[in-house]
């Protein structure tokens, strides 16, 4: 049986009524569905995406030696693993196939460029980064003035009303997996252009857009401002007591952050 559908040891199985997993929850529910009938995440992934997604094989696939990025580049297909991580990277490739297609092209031109050697490169860093811990941001130029300020209480306190204008969607499968069990700490990377407005809630209109204007030459540049994910209003209880945002090691001022 698919490890997810045992619930890998130590982590519970998700929770698709947080607001974290909503966009994923139908494409998670189906595929978790499958691994407890007893189907391998890899051939549950592949039958859930159809011709939407590559195919998902067995890690042993991999080749010893070859990178993952050109495995997935020359035979369009993403080794997976069964767990949780690579359970997410499968439902990232769900809703966002574009935008994954093209982060494997960057990577892979980059490993054709410069090889595989111990240091990955700022572009295949910043990849690696918005791969993993990557969160989408769909907000009024308010919210986003005071995030990019790392005005925290104004954010999230003096602001909160408009919170109801915004859209937040996690695009790093690390960042989702860590919030399975959820801890106040968790940080993702916003990525610092803002999501227009007239896309609405269509996941599928975002991806568009986001593989329409990702470079190498962009990512390099680090475009990401840090967010701890569970100071967004009505994504964690704790957050409705202002007192929460003055946790200064979780929410750290421009001056005690680190670079981003």
């Amino acid at each position: 049986m698919c490890a997810v559908g045992k619930a890998v040891a130590g982590w519970p199985a998700p929770d698709w009524t947080q607001p974290w997993n909503a966009p994923f929850a139908a494409d998670g529910q189906a595929v978790r569905a499958a691994c407890d009938a007893g189907i391998s995440l890899p051939r549950a992934l592949t039958q859930h995406l159809g011709d939407a997604g590559p195919r998902f094989v067995p890690q042993a696939d991999l080749p010893e030696g070859m990178a993952y990025e050109r495995f997935i580049f020359e035979h369009g297909a993403v080794p997976t693993r069964e767990g949780l991580h690579d359970f997410f990277n499968g439902l990232v490739w769900a809703r966002f196939p574009a935008t994954k297609r093209l982060l494997n092209r960057l990577q892979a031109a980059e490993i054709a460029q410069a090889g595989v050697g111990q240091v990955r490169g700022p572009v295949r860093d910043a990849i690696t980064l918005f791969d993993e811990n990557a969160i989408l941001l769909q907000a009024p130029d308010a919210l986003w003035e005071a995030l990019l300020a790392r005005e925290w209480t104004r954010l999230f306190v003096d602001l909160r009303p408009l919170w109801a204008q915004a859209r937040l969607v996690l695009f790093g499968h690390a960042l989702t997996e860590k919030l399975v069990s959820p801890y106040k700490s968790i940080t993702g990377h916003v990525y610092r252009a803002p999501v227009p407005m007239g896309l609405g809630d269509d996941v599928a209109a975002w991806d568009r857009w986001l593989a329409a204007r990702l470079t190498a030459a962009e990512l390099a540049s680090k475009p990401f401002t840090p967010l701890p994910v569970l100071g967004v209003p009505g994504w964690w209880p704790a957050n409705q007591d202002p007192l929460f945002y003055e946790d200064a090691s979780v929410f750290r001022p421009v001056r005690l952050s680190l670079e981003s």
